[in-house]
């Protein structure tokens, strides 16, 4: 046999392995992709960028201004907004340089910042969903003791945690490698190297990590759902039955209808979410042989949750389609405009 071939073949395949820094020892591997797919890979996700940052600004600004809009509800509705906003101003950018060029440049502690931000966000989206559906179950499930129950001071509280607790377990795991604790033989061997800003979790981390951050809430906000959308049910039978004429049977219908919307909002980000979690709990059993390119892109499936929102609203809710025609129109900067009826009590 002639080896000559087989030697200059290899020699050929080595001279164009690419690396994230060509001078360093324990470089990456850079993926080569040629310009014909970094360009619309690059395009496609500034548009999502774009929308993500646009639309959300659009939901705080319409919420923040208008009176009638700053309900309860809709308080944990503009947090949920600005935690999508941040999402597209700090961490889809640099992901996309690092999904596009296939290397991260911007060092091992901005790597981290950039991972447990990306997971507190993440986290911090589902508990605004879980207290929105808390908030909802009483609005349609017992009526009678909203108020009493849903306060200034409670909705403050749910806002506080939904920021707070996902903060502290996404710092307090990334920061002091709490991740990696089990499997650091195998990171330091296979998946650490220069250039690279690759989310690891060992197997006991990742079934916490995917517990607490998507399928206990997500477990939680199924259940409630479905004992609203029962309740409602029940409840728009009796309505119908009984008169069409009230006030009480108006506020009902509307406050049933909000529920109905906001689980559209959750279905939507179950969905979007759910393929990355599942990958992010079945990765380390099965020794970390998904592709990353799949994971990278079930990441990217998941960030269009954040530019899903404002679109879910501006489809089911009149009162932001009216907000989105003052604002556009200018008649925002009139002087009162912030008391304009958006939809009738």
């Amino acid at each position: 046999m002639d080896f000559s071939n087989t030697s200059n073949l290899n020699s050929t395949v080595k001279s164009q392995t690419l690396f994230c820094y060509e001078s360093l020892s324990g470089s990456c591997v850079r993926i080569a992709r040629p310009l014909s797919v970094q360009v619309p890979m690059f395009t496609s996700m500034v548009l999502a960028i774009l929308v993500t940052v646009i639309g959300n600004l659009l939901v705080i600004t319409s919420i923040a201004h208008f009176k009638q809009l700053q309900t309860s509800v809709n308080q944990l509705l503009v947090s949920l907004a600005v935690c999508d906003l941040l999402l597209g101003v700090f961490v889809m950018p640099c992901s996309a340089v690092r999904s596009v060029q296939g290397c991260w440049y911007l060092g091992g502690f901005l790597c981290k910042l950039h991972t447990s931000t990306d997971i507190m966000l993440s986290t911090a989206s589902i508990f605004h969903l879980s207290f929105i559906s808390i908030d909802r179950y009483f609005a349609v499930c017992r009526p009678l003791s909203y108020r009493l129950i849903i306060t200034n001071n409670t909705v403050l509280i749910m806002i506080t945690s939904s920021w707070l607790v996902p903060a502290i377990f996404a710092y307090g795991m990334i920061f002091p490698e709490i991740n990696l604790k089990g499997r650091e033989d195998f990171y330091e061997t296979h998946v650490k190297c220069i250039g690279g800003c690759q989310v690891f979790f060992s197997p006991v981390a990742a079934l916490v990590a995917s517990s607490f951050c998507f399928y206990i809430p997500g477990m939680i906000l199924i259940c409630i759902y479905s004992k609203i959308y029962w309740v409602a049910r029940a409840q728009a039978r009796s309505i119908k039955d009984v008169s069409r004429q009230f006030k009480e049977a108006d506020s009902g219908r509307r406050e049933r209808r909000g529920a109905n919307i906001l689980a559209i909002v959750v279905g939507v980000f179950l969905i979007c979410w759910s393929p990355f979690s599942l990958c992010l709990i079945i990765d380390p059993f099965i020794q970390y042989s998904i592709p990353p390119l799949l994971g990278d892109t079930l990441v990217w499936f998941g960030y269009l949750n954040s530019a899903f929102n404002p679109i879910v609203y501006a489809f089911f809710y009149t009162w932001f389609r009216r907000a989105l025609r003052i604002i556009i129109s200018g008649h925002i900067f009139h002087r009162g405009s912030c008391r304009f009826r958006l939809y009738s009590e």
